[in-house]
Parts: C-alpha cells; sequence; structure tokens
C-alpha cells in the first residue's frame, strides 16, 4: 500500500536546521530527539572492526510495518565531522527509518576503505532489517560533500565487488534505490584546486596528486562506475561552489542520462558549499518527494 508522506510545519523545521550546517564540522553532541522518535546508539556494523565503524539507527517509537530506510553519510572532506546531528532525523517523524554512519576517515585508512564502510554499513542493515522492523528492499543513502562523493558510489557500485570489502554480511547487497547528492565530488582527474592541492583532501584520501595518481583517482570517482544499473539520483550544487565545482554535478548528470537512469539535477543559484539554500522549503520538499517515489510509492 501506497503512504504519501505530508512535509509537516515542525519536520521542515527540524529538516532544515539539519540542513544549514552539511558543509560545517558538527558539534559532537547529541541532537534533540522529535517528540515520538528513539534512537539506538553506537551499533556496530563491523564486528572486530575499527572504532569508526558504528552507526546510529532513528526509529519511530511505534512502527507498525516495515520502514523504508534513509542512511544519512556525513562530509568532512574524509578526514573530519561525524554521524552527530543529521539533517535527515525528521524523516523518522514520517514513516521512515533514518541511520547515521561513521566510516574511517583518510587518517584512517585511504581510499577504498571509506567506501567499503559504507557499503558494509548497508549490507548490516539489510542483514538486521527483521530486528529493527526495516524494509529491505528500500534503502535511500543522502551525503553532503565528501558524503555526497560516496552515496554517489553506492549509487553507481553495487556490482562492483573490489570495493565491497571484507567487513561482514557478504551475503547481503550493498545496492541502494535512491541517491541524494549536494555537491558531491564525482572525478577526481578534473576536480583540479583546490581539493587536489599538495596537502588537500583528496590527495590524503588517494594517496597523492590525482594526476601523478590517475588509476587511484579513477577508482575512487564516481563516475568511472555509472551504468545502467545504476540508482536514480537527485542532485543539488550550488553555482558559487569555491570548493567542488558545478561541472562536477554536470559531469554525473550527463553520463547518467547517456545510459537512461533517472536523474534530476537542480542547481542553485548564488549557493556556495552549503549553506540555508539548500534548506529551503522548496528543497526540503523536493527531496521529501524524491525519497517518497523511489522508496515507497514503487513498493
Amino acid at each position: 500500500m501506497k503512504r504519501t508522506l505530508v512535509l509537516a510545519t515542525g519536520t521542515v523545521v527540524l529538516l532544515a536546521l539539519g540542513l544549514m550546517g552539511v558543509a560545517k564540522q558538527r558539534s559532537k553532541a547529541p541532537s534533540r530527539l522529535p517528540d515520538g522518535v528513539k534512537v539506538l546508539r553506537d551499533l556496530v556494523y563491523v564486528p572486530g572492526g575499527h572504532e569508526q565503524n558504528r552507526l546510529d539507527l532513528y526509529l519511530p517509537e511505534k512502527p507498525n510495518h516495515p520502514l523504508p530506510l534513509i542512511v544519512w553519510i556525513h562530509g568532512g572532506g574524509w578526514r573530519s565531522d561525524s554521524k552527530e546531528k543529521p539533517p535527515a532525523i525528521g524523516f523518522a517523524k514520517m514513516g521512515y527509518a533514518m541511520a547515521s554512519i561513521n566510516y574511517r576517515l583518510s587518517q584512517h585508512a585511504q581510499f577504498p576503505a571509506q567506501i567499503q564502510d559504507c557499503k558494509a554499513a548497508i549490507r548490516w542493515l539489510r542483514a538486521n532489517a527483521t530486528k529493527y522492523n526495516l524494509d529491505p528492499a528500500h534503502i535511500g543513502v543522502w551525503g553532503a560533500s565528501a558524503g555526497g562523493h560516496l552515496v554517489a558510489l553506492l549509487g553507481t557500485t553495487g556490482g562492483v565487488m573490489e570495493l565491497e570489502g571484507t567487513g561482514g554480511n557478504l551475503d547481503q547487497s550493498s545496492r541502494v534505490q535512491a541517491v541524494v547528492d549536494l555537491f558531491g565530488p564525482t572525478d577526481f582527474l578534473t576536480i583540479g584546486h583546490p581539493l587536489s592541492d599538495p596537502g588537500g583532501p583528496v590527495v590524503a584520501l588517494i594517496g597523492g596528486p590525482p594526476q601523478e595518481n590517475k588509476d587511484k583517482a579513477a577508482k575512487a570517482s564516481p563516475i568511472a562506475y555509472v551504468g545502467k544499473d545504476a540508482a536514480p539520483f537527485l542532485i543539488l550544487h550550488g553555482d558559487k561552489d569555491p570548493l567542488v565545482p558545478l561541472d562536477q554535478s554536470k559531469l554525473l548528470e550527463e553520463a547518467l542520462k547517456k545510459v537512461g537512469v533517472e536523474v534530476t539535477f537542480q542547481v542553485l543559484a548564488g549557493a556556495g558549499h552549503g549553506g540555508s539554500q539548500f534548506s529551503s522549503p522548496d528543497n526540503l520538499k523536493r527531496i521529501a518527494d524524491f525519497f517518497q517515489k523511489h522508496l515507497r510509492d514503487k513498493k
């Protein structure tokens, strides 16, 4: 049965407060929970793994059916930030489960550790779907900046075994059914200044300058994996972004369209690398409608 999501005023405010800071360092203090929402914190998704291999799971207190799941993946240049204060908590009041994950940062391990952790988290959530009343067939991902890069990889590499890693539950799929990518890098071979400058986050992620490590740069680029089995995408990017060029999202949009994958690309006039324009009512509704279509209406 289809369940139509309606954004209440309080939920819009919760989502807006979260999205306003998507490109900034977050406080590690836990978020205040909306009424009717509970959280299970620091669930280990790779037993015996790194201390970063933990997630928080936000659930309605009284779910009456298996819940479609939205997974938030934080940004921070692959070297900072955390799972605390995800912007999607409000969705747990609207008939979704919501997970927010930590993953190994570049000071812990170079790529592909980050995407391997993200995939391990998706597999763990599927393996534990019955325990937590989740719908394993309807999982969406949402991330900004470095998190946008990782969700784009999840959306394009569902069948790429070399990126799965060894983080457990390998009998489960890491495929996702919907991707919301906020200004994520997509092609490290063309991204240029300032992210790939010496000492920059891309250099730390892959272990050297992209143009001197082309194989590693290509392996870490979502654009390299685009195929007709990619998940549907919603991409939002500001045309004044000083860190991730707008062309990075344009390249991904063009590649997805070329192979017939559904993609919606919204350019935010005057917006930079995050900020309040990403939390406008129109954009919140755009994100909510996208998840409604791909995680609830397609049941």
